[in-house]
Order: C-alpha cells, then structure tokens, then sequence
C-alpha cells in the first residue's frame, strides 16, 4: 500500500521501535562482606601500616560490572518460569524472573595528616548477587535492568598487621543501596499517523562590535603650561 500524503501535513509512517511489555522500578539493599585487603603502598614509596591510615574514613565506592574489564557482563537473566496469576479476576500468565547482577566493590581510605593526607584506594572486589521479579516477559522479549541509584557505605573496617609484617584493612562490611528500573521490551514495527518534524529557525549571529576607546586620563595629560 503506498501511503499517501493527510490534512494538515502528516502521513502514514512505520517506524521501528521498541514496544514495553512490562516496567516495574523497585529498590534494594544487600550487605557484603570483603576478605582481607592488604594496605597499598603509600606516597613515600613504602608500604602503608595501620598508623598510617584514618580509619574512620574507610570509604566505598560501588559500580556495575563490565564485561571488557571483569570478564563478565553487569546483567545476566538466568531464566523466566511462566506463572499464573489471578489479577483483577482475570487468570494471566506472567513470568518469574531470575535476574543475576555482578558488582565492583572499590575500598578507599585516607591518610592521616603526618603522611601528607589523600585518599588513597586499597583494593576492590567482584560480587554477584541474584533477585526474582514478577513481570510480563514472554520468550522472546528482552529484560533490561538499569540504576537511577547506586551508592555503598562502609558499616564496619579494621587493621591489624599480619604475620608477614604487612597491614592490612579485615573485617570489613559493606551495605550497598540501588534504586533500578527493570522493563521487559520487543522490537517491533509500527504504522502511524503522525506529522514530520521541521528544523528551527537559525539564531542570528551576533555582529563585530564597534571599535572602543580606552579610557582617557585628562587630569594629567596633556598638561598645561602655565
């Protein structure tokens, strides 16, 4: 069928886009515990010790993972399990999602003032975590996840000095934080009646500005002969 040209402009389109079968956005919080991290050598080229760390500055950072840099990807879906449902007295199939989420863990602390203060980053720490969610996600659709949040705190850290003679931070925990949008998404086609678009009117440019003078000392020159 040729598509032929409407009132006030528009026409029959078909367009590619994504069609969402289903979107939920849910919060979370999950505790993590590191092993041991050995402290980093420090700005005089030394290893660092307990002394030289303020540890009650112990601090976190936490970012999804990437499959160029950690050798895996930050969203994996396991599988979907359809389940019936009862909603609004109609029976829906909807499908149990396993959803697993890899994680960098990045723990940092600062340096007292005798060595010069400064964060400095004593190591990180690749996690995995799994959750279940309810959507409408047919085989076939696509089930992203993405964060509008995702912070990390330190609940607890200390040092102690190893048999080695090396310090390190032990017993250390982390509560990590997310705030994420989960949708289920398809790929399709659709016809549409709509108007084109058009460009916006050009903004002038501004004009060379006009030759100014600087500012004149009359008071002590020229001078006047008396």
């Amino acid at each position: 069928m040729q598509a032929e040209n409407l009132n006030g402009g528009q026409e029959l389109l078909c367009i590619n886009t994504e069609k969402v079968y289903d979107w939920i956005v849910n919060e979370a919080s999950f505790d993590l515990t590191l092993a041991d991290l050995d402290l980093p050598v420090g700005p005089t080229g030394d290893l660092l010790e307990c002394t030289d760390i303020d540890l009650s500055t112990v601090s976190c950072a936490v970012t999804p993972a990437s499959l160029a840099v950690d050798g895996v990807p930050p969203i994996v879906i396991l599988d979907r399990i359809d389940q019936e449902f009862v909603i609004d007295g109609a029976l829906v199939t909807l499908q149990l999602v396993n959803i697993r989420k890899n994680f960098n863990v990045t723990i940092s602390v600062d340096l007292v003032p005798a060595m010069g203060g400064g964060t400095v980053e004593v190591g990180s720490a690749l996690f995995t975590r799994c959750e279940q969610v309810i959507l409408c996600a047919p085989t076939g659709t696509d089930v992203s996840v993405s964060y509008t949040e995702l912070d990390c705190f330190v609940c607890t850290a200390d040092c102690v000095t190893a048999g080695t003679d090396v310090d390190m931070l032990t017993d250390i925990t982390v509560t990590v934080r997310l705030c994420q949008s989960i949708q289920s998404t398809f790929d399709v086609t659709l016809e549409i009646t709509a108007d084109f678009c058009t460009p916006r009117d050009m903004l002038p440019i501004p004009p060379c500005p006009a030759p100014t003078i600087p500012p004149q000392c009359p008071v002590i020159f020229p001078t006047t002969a008396g």
